[in-house]
């Protein structure tokens, strides 16, 4: 089949795209940020039979390649897209694994090890079918018991951990080998998850607050 691959890591890339290659499927585009993914889809005619994306990557490294794949998929609602990742993202893997038309699927590279399952599952998700990760569906199930901080993705409980820890944003930055414009997007989506208004005052003790209230209650979601 024809596919399209995003991932940033050089070395990953190429070895995947050698391994496709060898399992007899042609690459047509390779990306190695979003709006590299979004432009590569873009120019691709007729579109590939398959989408494979790593999660994290730039400009923002947090769920860029997830949200660019879901972009993709919100124009071209029968394009078959996998998402291959080392994590779970919260709250984007909950929105690609639901879509209505299917032909989607959530794999950790890790776990990636018997090379004709994983072609196996290419052909699954190409021909509009879903495959998910078991790790991925125990994850998320843990996180939909995890209280009010549910709708935070892991990245975002891990900055909110730090700031009750009373980081700043520059101490979360460093912790994180964020840059400063990521946590503040990071906090913001914090907010806005925990149901913060702008208007709100004190917004970021009130978030610290519902984090040591579901802490103590033990289901903070942070591992």
């Amino acid at each position: 089949m024809r596919i399209l691959l995003a991932d940033d890591a050089t070395l990953l890339r190429e070895a995947l795209h050698a391994l496709l290659e060898r399992l007899g499927h042609e690459i047509v585009g390779a990306a190695a940020s979003a709006p590299e993914l979004l432009a590569a889809y873009s120019a691709i005619r007729p579109a590939p039979d398959l989408v494979i994306t790593d999660v994290r990557m730039p400009p923002d490294r947090t769920d860029d390649g997830l949200r660019a794949a879901i972009q993709i998929r919100a124009g071209h609602p029968q394009q078959p897209v996998l998402a291959l990742s080392q994590y779970v993202a919260d709250r984007y893997a909950r929105d690609l694994l639901t879509l209505p038309e299917g032909g989607v699927g959530y794999l950790l590279k890790e776990r990636v090890n018997r090379i004709a399952d994983f072609d196996r599952a290419l052909g699954t998700i190409a021909d509009g079918g879903t495959v998910i990760d078991p790790e991925v569906t125990r994850h998320l199930l843990r996180v939909d018991d995890a209280g009010p901080l549910a709708a935070l993705t892991v990245r975002e409980r891990e900055v909110l951990a730090l700031m009750a820890d009373g980081a700043a944003n520059s101490d979360i930055a460093r912790s994180l080998v964020l840059s400063d414009a990521a946590v503040r997007k990071h906090v913001g989506n914090i907010f806005s998850g925990l149901g913060l208004a702008p208007t709100e005052e004190n917004r970021r003790v009130r978030a610290i607050l519902t984090y040591l209230d579901t802490r103590r209650s033990g289901r903070s979601g942070v591992r």
